[in-house]
């Protein structure tokens, strides 16, 4: 099997428990933070379901040259907004991880800000760590806010306390 094939296969089965859960985001809750520190449940919830933007970056390109200058996050105004952001976000990665040959997941990849480099590791890793694991971090912080909010969470790996037969 392809590297790139096992990559397509986690992620459209981790897409599909991150889709159930962002289906939960309540829009009357979206402007709400756990704590001031915290980004707003829509901001977080848009980040969660954006994280797969960068998957064609990564397997197309050597570089991604952030600037935190310029950056402006994505927050969607709605849940369904949310919804569409990851479905046309998962679509694309699919689509990129396709084309990407073994070889190309080995070679370097680097992150960098205008003025400095912050990493260079091989596209693999760059892909396990910053883009899959990233989704499960933001998605795990997702399930507390809905918690806080009384939100039923769905079973993800296994029975949710809120889905007991």
């Amino acid at each position: 099997m392809r590297i790139a094939a096992s990559l397509i296969s986690e992620l459209s089965y981790e897409s599909a428990n991150t889709r159930k859960l962002l289906a939960r985001v309540p829009n009357e809750h979206l402007g709400w933070k756990p704590h001031a520190k915290s980004m707003t449940l829509a901001h977080l919830a848009s980040h969660v379901a954006e994280i797969p933007q960068y998957v064609p970056p990564t397997v197309t390109a050597n570089e991604l040259v952030f600037d935190p200058a310029t950056y402006k996050p994505t927050i969607c105004g709605s849940a369904a907004e949310i919804l569409a952001l990851h479905d046309a976000a998962v679509k694309d990665a699919e689509q990129a991880l396709k084309s990407v040959t073994d070889a190309q997941m080995m070679e370097n990849w680097t992150f960098r800000t205008p003025t400095e480099t912050l990493f260079t590791m091989p596209r693999i890793a760059v892909l396990r760590s910053m883009v899959l694991s990233h989704i499960y971090h933001h998605r795990g912080q997702l399930t507390v806010y809905l918690r806080l909010k009384d939100v039923p969470l769905p079973a993800l790996y296994g029975p949710s306390a809120d889905e007991q037969p």
